[in-house]
């Protein structure tokens, strides 16, 4: 039985300074035990020679400094997990949400974990099939990548992330496949939302869900894309699984930690941002991967707010760093009814090219993927060429390409939240899409592949 002190010297806030301790560490879990009997949690954030700074998950509303108790627990914050806990939805503390009893845990994990061994890595390259068009075929996601979505503030970014969710497979493959989402500062509605969505197309049965409430305390905020990692890691590395992480929205999970930061009174970096924020998301970011040996993998897709579509703000800037590339929604293509509006231009996966091709999706896919971009920013050119001088001033070649572009939007990733198009059903769209152009005008393909999948046009 641990210590039991009665030295709490401030309650503030969230935070609670403990005098004379002992042997506390930094992370370690606390209890308080409040005057009537209530056990409320906390962590240790700070500790300086006898003194520790607590921060309550719930809070410190109500508590009487001087008759209540702390004790520190020893240990950080851990998670038990097993294979029970797919299908079912918990806290952003690893608490059951769904109404079920506890999971019966196969192990215990420390939620804080490590980065991936550089030399332990093995390279990512084998396909997911999102069923998204411009996902699959532009910015092809690999088992292994971390590749996050780059939204704005009212863009469908929930709505992809469910499709995403829904949808996600590994081809031509009975390999174990699951996925783990991390709702994070949501709203109930929004919760609901992915809730409702997951349990009507049975996703749910191989998701297992964390959801933490815009109304919850920050510090379980900042735990809650941990406990989905600590999940993932333990299907993909314990379990064999292909594990696709999903975590939205990262933006609230670096409001929390500015939040803790500013109680700590700790010196604001970047927009009041702490200033070991890269540091901090490369800790998350970095457990994605595969690891020689082993046959499982963690692959994530974090989902951010970019405030007032602002890519240079410091959490999308730090996050691309990290990351292999993003995927970024427009307004625009939003305004004009396309869903999901990706802007496929600025948008990149820099592991594309490793999990596509011959024997992992289909021979043409680079090829077709490269004419494709060019074409589309040639259309786009043209679009804004005809918005400048008229459609009358353009050149035939133009206007072909201005069409290609509108077609390419409405008909290629204009596909709905709810249609889910295999990379076969992809590529053959692609085809019908640069048939508009004239044979001349594909020199990003070989003439031999010109041949076979364009034979009329010779």
């Amino acid at each position: 039985m641990r210590k039991e002190y009665r030295t709490i010297n401030e309650a503030v806030g969230p935070l609670m300074l403990v005098e004379k301790i002992r042997d506390v560490k930094f992370d370690e879990l606390v209890e308080v035990r409040l005057q009537n009997g209530q056990i409320r949690r906390g962590q240790v954030l700070e500790i300086s020679e006898e003194t520790a700074l607590v921060q309550l998950f719930e809070g410190t509303s109500g508590i009487n400094i001087r008759d209540s108790k702390v004790r520190f627990l020893g240990h950080s914050l851990n998670l038990g997990v097993s294979e029970g806990m797919l299908g079912r939805v918990f806290d952003g503390l690893g608490n059951p949400k769904d109404g079920g009893g506890k999971v019966l845990a196969e192990a215990n994990y420390d939620v804080n974990g490590e980065a991936i061994n550089p030399m332990s890595r093995d390279y990512p390259d084998e396909f997911i099939q999102t069923g998204i068009s411009a996902i699959d075929h532009l910015n092809t996601l690999v088992r292994g990548q971390k590749l996050p979505i780059f939204s704005g503030s009212g863009l469908p970014h929930k709505e992809l992330a469910a499709q995403i969710a829904r949808q996600a497979a590994v081809l031509n493959s009975d390999e174990k496949f699951a996925v783990v989402f991390a709702a994070i500062g949501i709203t109930f509605e929004e919760a609901e939302f992915f809730m409702e969505d997951f349990k009507k197309t049975g996703a749910m049965d191989r998701s297992v869900m964390f959801v933490n409430l815009a109304n919850d305390p920050a510090i379980e905020r900042i735990a809650t894309p941990k406990m989905a990692l600590t999940t993932a890691e333990y299907l993909a590395y314990e379990k064999g699984m292909h594990v696709l992480v999903i975590m939205t929205d990262m933006t609230n999970y670096c409001e929390a930690l500015r939040e803790v930061s500013a109680a700590r009174r700790e010196v604001p970096g970047r927009r009041g941002y702490p200033g070991y924020l890269y540091t901090n998301l490369a800790t998350l970011y970095e457990r994605a991967g595969r690891i020689k040996g082993i046959e499982g993998s963690v692959t994530q897709i974090p989902i951010l707010t970019m405030p007032e579509d602002d890519k240079t703000h410091p959490i999308p800037d730090l996050t691309g760093y990290i990351t292999e590339g993003q995927i970024i929604l427009s307004r625009d293509l939003f305004k004009s009814g396309v869903q999901p509006p990706i802007d496929v231009l600025p948008s990149l996966s820099r592991l594309k090219d490793k999990g596509t091709g011959a024997g992992k999706t289909r021979h043409d896919h680079a090829a077709t993927m490269n004419q494709l971009f060019a074409a589309y920013a040639q259309g786009k050119q043209a679009k804004e060429l005809a918005v400048v001088l008229g459609e009358s001033a353009l050149s035939v070649e133009d206007r072909i390409y201005a069409k290609f572009a509108e077609r390419f939007e409405m008909e290629y990733i204009n596909q709905g939240f709810t249609t889910n198009r295999g990379i076969e059903d992809t590529l053959n769209l692609s085809w019908e899409l640069l048939k508009m152009l004239p044979r001349t005008e594909l020199k990003r393909i070989k003439d031999e592949m010109l041949d076979e999948f364009l034979p009329e046009r010779k």
